[in-house]
């Protein structure tokens, strides 16, 4: 019987992982520096998850996510996801990228190595942040560079911030009082 019910729901497009959502708690990428970065050490804080370019006119965001990661660094992480899909504006390796960040804008907050946010060679972590089907929350738009992802203190999705939104705006501060 318990067989034929799981059967059942399994058919109507129910299942244990559509019924909870995944955490981004699953997720291991490699960093700029070529470690790990294992989202699971991020447990109890929330996450805010912004794909970066070096070359773009919301660049200079990074002085004021580095103020954000500094001024919450108890309650939440920022992690930067170096990206070459808008304009061609992240064009160096990742050496490149780390030493831009952190002789530019003092970046001590972590950041993945360079992947793609969008297309066909979506890395799996954002094809988890925008997928509802992946996220069991919602569905969002990379639309260019700087685009923000905030996450709970459990892996879940909250909201997403288009890249005009400043990181130390009430909008995205709010979810950390």
């Amino acid at each position: 019987m318990k067989y034929l019910l799981v059967i059942m729901l399994s058919l109507f497009g129910f299942s244990k992982s559509n019924a909870q959502a995944k955490s981004i708690h699953g997720f291991k990428v490699e960093a700029l520096d070529r470690s790990t970065i294992d989202f699971s050490k991020f447990k109890g804080k929330k996450i805010l998850v912004v794909n970066t370019a070096s070359e773009c006119g919301f660049t200079p965001q990074y002085a004021d996510l580095e103020k954000l990661y500094k001024t919450y660094k108890n309650k939440l992480v920022v992690v930067g996801f170096p990206a070459n899909n808008f304009g061609a504006q992240e064009p160096g390796s990742n050496k490149e990228i780390a030493t831009f960040c952190q002789r530019n804008y003092g970046v001590s907050f972590p950041m993945a190595a360079k992947i793609s946010v969008k297309g066909s060679d979506i890395a799996p972590i954002y094809k988890f942040l925008t997928d509802k089907k992946e996220n069991g929350v919602k569905s969002s738009t990379i639309g260019w560079n700087f685009t923000k992802i905030l996450l709970d203190e459990k892996g879940h999705v909250i909201d997403s911030f288009e890249s005009k939104t400043n990181p130390m705006s009430e909008s995205i501060t709010k979810y950390l009082k």
